[in-house]
């Protein structure tokens, strides 16, 4: 192949179109309501499909509009009628915090014949948050450092997260009752229960208080002790699926991480590569999933087994980062290093990792490429690959050897996008 990179790139662009909420939110309009409709949202996509919405609308010709909606800073779209709001993210801030008040006051008092639209996309967790009651919000941005320090899987932090909120785990939907709720998930969340992106705002989830003690007491975490004691209250609970309140409402998968592994694999096969997708929902350590796809790749390149190059593979789901020290870099750029560790010296395997939404954890990158000639690039520039592995600094090596990708915000999020190209040892 003459560019494995561009052609890897190529497979990503088809991952991230395929989750673009312009295209699928049109297959997922409400009917018009007799009263009003009411549009609001959080997540690192939802300005996006806040702007597919509006335009959506309007061409079926379904009357008036009006909301909020919260996204990460730097990831508006310009709407005219649906407000978008920008705040911090993964650690909250008061403009956060701002906009759940609002959101809140917007739901509240409408009738029966009136209509919600939740638009919810991964990030909403710490965009929309608003402290459960003798909780603060410096409380709660302890609580996300530590969550995030500590290598807790996404279900564990959501399911902690909503037991500290006065608006997660279906609390907004409930604040919106008489009025029907219909909630379009653009999912990010390994298996795609769509209580758990964003923490489920407006869809309630089963987990319990001693659900989110039990993960704190796994992952020592360190919590405030206002914390510790809110979630030894009974009246930290949250709302059961079973109440009355939801009877109505609807909720709709619009965009999910299988979905755009699929569309790469079309285009690979398009190309003359078969795809073989291992899954959509890995976790685990960013690292050790990074070791596991060497193995797989090596094997494959070596003796054929369990497929024969050329031959692709992709993965997606959401793995994690216990921090051990404080490089630049997020789990798809750590991922990757480790992989580039394990396929060092190689020919015939290349590598790209990258986050669906453009940005790997908080640096400007989506992700980085890496291939067999990898680590001689980076000592080659002054690096030690496997020291910048051990700081937790994968962004400062691949973009030592040049090889970071960089996209801007994408407009959508169903979170890693994984792809191995092995076309054998000769290339």
């Amino acid at each position: 192949m003459r560019d494995p990179k561009a052609f890897l790139i190529d497979l990503f662009s088809a991952a991230v179109s395929a989750a673009d909420p312009a295209r699928s939110i049109r297959e997922h309009l409400p009917e018009h309501p007799r009263g009003r409709t009411v549009v609001i949202g959080a997540g690192k996509a939802s300005a996006a499909m806040a702007k597919a919405f509006e335009e959506a609308w309007q061409a079926a010709d379904r009357g008036p509009l009006s909301g909020l909606v919260v996204t990460r800073y730097g990831h508006g779209a310009p709407t005219s009628q649906i407000e978008v709001a920008e705040a911090s993210h993964p650690v909250p801030d008061a403009a956060g915090e701002e906009a759940a008040r609002r959101m809140l006051g917007l739901v509240s008092g409408l009738t029966s014949d009136d209509l919600v639209v939740a638009l919810i996309s991964g990030g909403g967790s710490a965009l929309l948050s608003l402290p459960a009651q003798g909780i603060t919000a410096e409380d709660k941005r302890e609580v996300n450092r530590a969550l995030l320090a500590g290598g807790v899987p996404i279900q564990g932090m959501n399911c902690v997260r909503k037991h500290l909120s006065a608006i997660k785990g279906g609390r907004l939907a409930a604040a919106a009752h008489p009025a029907k709720v219909v909630t379009l998930v653009i999912s990010d969340i390994p298996r795609d229960d769509p209580a758990l992106v964003a923490s489920g705002p407006t869809i309630p989830d089963a987990t319990t208080r001693h659900d989110a003690l039990a993960i704190v007491k796994r992952y020592r975490l360190e919590l405030p002790a206002r914390v510790v004691r809110w979630l030894n209250d009974e009246r930290c609970a949250a709302p059961h699926p079973n109440e009355p309140v939801f009877a109505r409402n609807e909720v709709h998968l619009i965009a999910t991480a299988q979905k755009s592994l699929e569309a790469a694999a079309r285009l690979s096969g398009e190309r003359g590569i078969p795809a073989r997708i291992l899954s959509d929902a890995i976790e685990g350590e960013a690292r050790e999933a990074g070791g596991f796809h060497a193995a797989i790749a090596g094997q494959i390149s070596r003796r054929g087994e369990p497929f024969a190059p050329p031959v692709v593979l992709l993965s997606g789901g959401e793995t994690t980062v216990t921090l051990r020290h404080k490089g630049r870099g997020g789990r798809n750029s750590e991922f990757l290093l480790s992989l580039a560790l394990g396929i060092s010296g190689q020919s015939g395997v290349f590598a790209l990792a990258a986050d669906t939404d453009g940005i790997d954890g908080s640096q400007d990158n989506a992700g980085a490429y890496a291939d067999g000639s990898s680590m001689e690039r980076m000592r080659a520039a002054g690096i030690d690959p496997r020291a910048s592995l051990d700081r937790n600094d994968a962004y400062s090596a691949f973009d030592a050897a040049g090889d970071l990708i960089v996209t801007g915000p994408t407009g959508t999020n169903v979170n890693d996008f994984r792809a191995v190209l092995i076309t054998g040892p000769k290339g």
